[in-house]
């Protein structure tokens, strides 16, 4: 789930090995929104068809093509991540899984692939937010809607709302780490690390505009976790 070069960065070999434990932590519901994620897609293309599906920033454990390919055995997938030990964790997972003969693992960016590429689906999970500034996260999703069909959908899924905007929701945040076994230390250290390590979307109106300046229609929300939320918007016809 980690997006491009420079952001990469801290998704280090050390973040890589804790990734997966310390998302679901992170994210309470983890394992739903991908449920929902591979469901959604599903409802939007309809069940038993073919389709090809762009995974952005699928390192971490490629949860969101584990997920999908179980619901829909005829899909294949292209798994981009500019983190070589993200991406490793993730090909991990697509092998023990069986999955990897169904998966085109990349390493890069979604900027990376040809243009000429074309996608019936594609996913940008946990990415967004940690992409400093509008014109990186509008970079990143004209890059897919130049790569998916008209009409295809994007799962759109990461935290929104600056975390000191949100003094409630942040604590809430710090409960969860603590109801999972953390100590004040270090409960305190990973929201100071929260607060200083992501550039969130300001509001819910700030992602939905975000999506339609880079080619697609109104998004619907179908997920919901303290800062965290899930998106499905499809690409425009007009967009190029």
């Amino acid at each position: 789930m980690t997006a491009a070069p420079d952001s990469a960065q801290k998704f280090d070999a050390s973040r890589a090995g804790e990734y997966e434990q310390q998302s679901r932590i992170a994210l309470a519901g983890y394992d739903a929104c991908h449920d929902l994620s591979a469901c959604m897609l599903a409802a939007a293309l309809g069940s038993g068809r073919a389709a090809r599906v762009l995974v952005a920033g699928a390192g971490g454990g490629a949860r969101e093509v584990v997920t999908t390919a179980a619901l829909e055995p005829s899909w294949h997938f292209t798994a981009v991540d500019p983190s070589e030990p993200m991406l490793a964790l993730a090909r991990a997972r697509l092998e023990e899984s069986g999955l990897d003969a169904r998966t085109e693992v990349v390493l890069g960016t979604v900027g990376d692939l040809p243009d000429g590429e074309t996608f019936d689906a594609a996913t940008l999970i946990g990415v967004l937010h940690h992409l400093p500034g509008d014109e990186a996260k509008r970079a990143i999703l004209r890059d897919i809607a130049r790569r998916l069909r008209p009409g295809a959908p994007l799962v759109l899924a990461g935290n929104h709302q600056p975390y000191a905007s949100q003094p409630l929701l942040l604590a809430a945040w710090g409960e969860r780490w603590r109801q999972q076994g953390a100590g004040p230390d270090e409960v305190e250290a990973k929201r100071a690390r929260i607060l200083q390590g992501a550039d969130p979307p300001h509001s819910e109106q700030a992602v939905a505009d975000l999506l339609r300046e880079s080619g697609f229609a109104p998004p619907l929300r179908f997920f919901s976790s303290l800062f965290w939320g899930a998106w499905i918007a499809r690409r425009s016809p007009s967009a190029t």
